[in-house]
């Protein structure tokens, strides 16, 4: 009879001075990299490919692990798989551990498992905490705004969701800079101010720089964390040379084999040789370059490998 040891949490994992940012004008702290969940911890993974990650990130000072409802596939297997990490190897870490979870985009059929009313992000949460086996969150987003639902219905149900103790702070994803502000006023005269907002920024796409929302949160205390810093495995050295087989482009997962254009390409190669000049891969350059960008607290990174997340761990200092 196979007996899988207990696991105990490296006791080194809090030696790098240089892990932690704060984040906005709040006590908390984060990890400079923050682990996402999004494709690599679903039911189609084998769950000790994922418990490994899980392991070693939390082994290296990731304290931070992000999930959404829908994260999988198939929807809900993330959490489902952070539910059995939590049971099987996290438990006793539980108040060293920052988890967020999100709802906003599709999730069940029909009128109520999608956007951001009341009835929906009500519904999720308590879903989400069922299947990651936990009594609250530490954070809890609006992971997309939604154009038809009246802006204080959804943050109302935030500021309801701490209120509850089934979140400790919330966030909002991807939502417009006018909309930002509404939520930022909203949530601060209710006592639930906005801890962070997430958006995707990265060397090749800077929207959130270009619209200001970087600028925002800077100056009104909100974190900013960054997911797909790497440009979903472009900014790394895994297109450089083509198209490798196993790669997320070959099997059409979110990267489209038209998206490598020549143009694209040549610019890749220029900023791996800028890279290679300063002794850093590439991916470390471009984590570096997020993290170094004014209000950036940390930045979410989604890898397939222990391998893939050492590497990226290179990106912070250790002295």
């Amino acid at each position: 009879m196979n007996i899988t040891p207990r696991y105990i949490a490296g006791e080194s994992r809090y030696d790098n001075p240089n892990m932690y940012v704060r984040c906005g004008h709040s006590g908390v702290l984060l990890p400079k990299v923050s682990l996402g969940l999004w494709h690599n911890f679903g039911g189609t993974v084998p769950y000790e490919h994922s418990r490994e990650m899980a392991r070693y990130a939390f082994d290296h000072g990731i304290t931070h692990f992000d999930l959404a409802n829908n994260y999988g596939p198939p929807y809900g297997s993330a959490e489902e798989t952070m539910g059995r990490l939590i049971d099987d190897d996290l438990r006793p870490y539980r108040d060293e551990l920052f988890i967020s979870s999100k709802a906003g985009y599709d999730m069940w059929p029909g009128p109520y498992g999608n956007w951001g009313s009341r009835k929906y992000l009500m519904a999720s949460i308590d879903q989400s905490l069922k299947r990651m086996h936990l009594d609250y969150v530490d954070l809890f987003y609006s992971h997309r705004f939604d154009p038809l639902t009246p802006v204080e219905e959804t943050l109302q149900a935030l500021v309801d969701i701490v209120r509850a103790g089934k979140a400790l702070y919330v966030g909002v994803s991807r939502w417009p800079l006018e909309a930002l502000k509404t939520a930022d006023k909203y949530l601060r005269e209710r006592d639930v101010p906005l801890l962070i907002y997430q958006g995707r920024l990265n060397m090749l796409d800077r929207e959130p720089q270009e619209q200001g929302i970087t600028d925002y949160c800077a100056a009104h205390g909100i974190g900013f964390i960054s997911f797909s810093p790497l440009a979903q495995g472009l900014l790394t050295d895994r297109y450089l040379n083509g198209i490798p087989a196993d790669s997320r482009m070959a099997r059409g997962e979110n990267l489209t084999k038209d998206a490598l254009t020549p143009e694209l390409l040549d610019r890749l190669r220029r900023l791996n040789d800028e890279a290679q000049g300063r002794g850093e891969t590439l991916a470390c350059r471009a984590l570096k370059w997020v993290l170094e960008q004014k209000g950036v607290t940390s930045v979410l990174i989604g890898a397939s490998s222990v391998a893939q997340l050492a590497e990226n761990l290179k990106c912070i200092d250790n002295k």
